[in-house]
């Protein structure tokens, strides 16, 4: 295995196994596939028309398209997993995106919650009985489980991770 040095400047899609892994550290889109479908049971065949790149160390972005690599550009799709650290990390938009259909570690919100987790409180969540790390925080919207962004939940609390950039004050409706 050549050790090819990891450039943050430009995109290099990610290889498909780890045996095909030219750069140490790169996750393969295998170990991504494996990690949707282990974390929040999300089937590989939703990723089935999505490129993953890397661009940095460890930051994953997810195309819905196929390009030749590398690419040399500013973003490509969207950020969905930051990887290349003890505990791998969904980003917001990644839950968002991806994670509609997700079968475990989805932790439900009440109106009250879900509002001050979308404005990017901390809460005391006692009645979670899953894993505890990251989760996706999901609100019922329209008769359906809508995914809000990432918790991390540790102790009983639920610790919004909700970039600032994307905090919102929503209206608290009835509960």
């Amino acid at each position: 295995m050549a050790d090819h040095e990891n450039d943050g400047q430009r995109f290099d899609r990610l290889p498909a196994t780890p045996a095909e892994r030219e750069i140490s550290g790169r996750a393969s889109r295998e170990e991504v596939l494996e990690w949707w479908e282990d974390r929040f049971g999300v089937p590989p065949e939703r990723f089935e028309e999505v490129t993953f790149w890397e661009k940095g160390a460890g930051k994953l972005w997810a195309f819905s398209a196929d390009l030749p690599s590398p690419v040399d550009a500013e973003g490509l799709g969207i950020t969905f997993l930051r990887t290349r650290q003890e505990h791998w990390k969904p980003t917001t938009s990644g839950v968002q995106r991806f994670a509609a259909d997700a079968t475990k570690n989805v932790i439900e919100l009440s109106p009250g919650e879900a509002s001050a987790f979308a404005a990017g409180h901390d809460q005391e969540i006692d009645r979670w009985e899953g894993d505890w790390g990251y989760l996706a925080a999901a609100h019922e919207l329209a008769g359906e489980l809508a995914p809000i962004g990432v918790g991390l939940y540790v102790y009983g609390e639920l610790r919004s991770t909700v970039p600032k950039g994307n905090q919102e004050e929503l209206a608290v409706l009835d509960e």
